[in-house]
């Protein structure tokens, strides 16, 4: 594993018109890039995850092996650690912080790979949640650089039902008069409160809590230890407009959102030309295996492998150990091939 590393992009145009000035991509790498620079690979975050969220799926002997890749983690635009309203100046600061599009992060990324590495071809793309939105988009948008990808517990459009699930735990946070419209003088800890408890019912599933696993793996007696203790903490350590930046580029996530499709939800999935496995969880209330299988039907060289799990969501998070084995296992074939 290396250090952190800036790639310092310029004054950005957004997929909305709007040029940021001074982006900067923030990244850490794991492993060494070989002289034909052919072992990359290239693993987004998801919401709220930074460059060591994705660490769980890296290690020697593991698919993801930095003694055999090259792996490129890029923090996504909004999380705190790359450009995002807490750390940009006015006028671009706080809640005055423009529309990133997942189309924006894959270009700045793809500046990133080319730019600064002089890397033409990636092995595989993959990511959890928001991650996978960022997969799926880099398969579409660069089919011959991109020779394989593996979304896991994500999808290549925010569905209908998951962007009114992200609509109420926004407006939950901006509730909060401390909020106010995002120029706070001190964290919205009321807001961030509801925000979290609002998220809290999705990320696992009803199976997870009918066999109270919050309390046999978790180690959390009560759910209200589970809120206090496990949940909300993690939620206050980001900054609230960060949050809301970070939301917004799930809620407008379509990679058909983009000139060459205009739109086309089919072409654009028609266009993925890599070899892909597509990793639902059958039990993640925010992207259904169902989403995942109209996904697939329209990808030339794609498999559906669900995880057969409870774990919901989080079953792509690297916390429950035959959900990190699935995929490993996943991973590994699909790079064999």
């Amino acid at each position: 594993m290396t250090g952190l590393a800036t790639f310092e992009a310029g004054d950005v145009t957004l997929q909305s018109g709007v040029v940021l000035p001074d982006v900067k991509l923030v990244y850490r790498t794991h492993g060494q890039l070989n002289a034909a620079r052919d072992n990359a690979i290239l693993y987004p975050t998801h919401y709220m995850g930074n460059h060591d969220s994705n660490a769980w799926a890296i290690a020697p002997g593991m698919a993801l092996d930095p003694q055999k890749y090259f792996i490129i983690i890029p923090n996504m635009l909004g999380n705190g650690v790359s450009s995002s309203p807490s750390n940009t100046p006015a006028p671009f600061d706080g809640p005055r912080f423009p529309l990133v599009t997942v189309r924006d992060n894959v270009l700045l990324q793809h500046r990133l790979v080319t730019e600064v590495f002089g890397i033409s071809t990636l092995q595989l793309v993959l990511g959890h949640s928001m991650g996978a939105l960022q997969t799926f988009q880099w398969g579409a948008l660069f089919p011959d650089m991109v020779q394989r990808i593996a979304p896991f517990c994500g999808a290549a459009r925010v569905s209908r039902h998951n962007w009114l699930f992200l609509e109420g735990a926004k407006c939950a946070l901006m509730a909060d008069a401390a909020f106010a419209g995002g120029d706070y003088a001190a964290p919205p800890v009321a807001g961030i409160r509801a925000f979290a408890r609002v998220y809290a019912g999705w990320a696992w599933s009803q199976t997870f809590f009918r066999q109270q696993l919050d309390r046999e793996r978790l180690g959390l007696p009560s759910m209200e230890d589970f809120l206090q203790l496990a949940w909300e903490p993690f939620f206050q350590t980001h900054d609230a407009n960060n949050l809301l930046a970070m939301l917004a580029t799930w809620q407008a996530a379509d990679i058909s959102a983009d000139p060459r499709f205009d739109g086309d939800f089919a072409r654009a999935l028609a266009a993925i030309t890599a070899k892909a496995f597509v990793m639902p969880c059958r039990s993640d209330l925010y992207f259904p295996p169902e989403d995942s299988e109209i996904e697939v039907g329209h990808m030339p060289h794609a498999q559906l492998r669900v995880i057969p799990s409870v774990w919901g969501h989080m079953a792509g998070g690297g916390m429950n150990p035959e959900d990190m084995m699935f995929i490993n296992t996943a991973l590994a074939e699909l790079l064999a091939h």
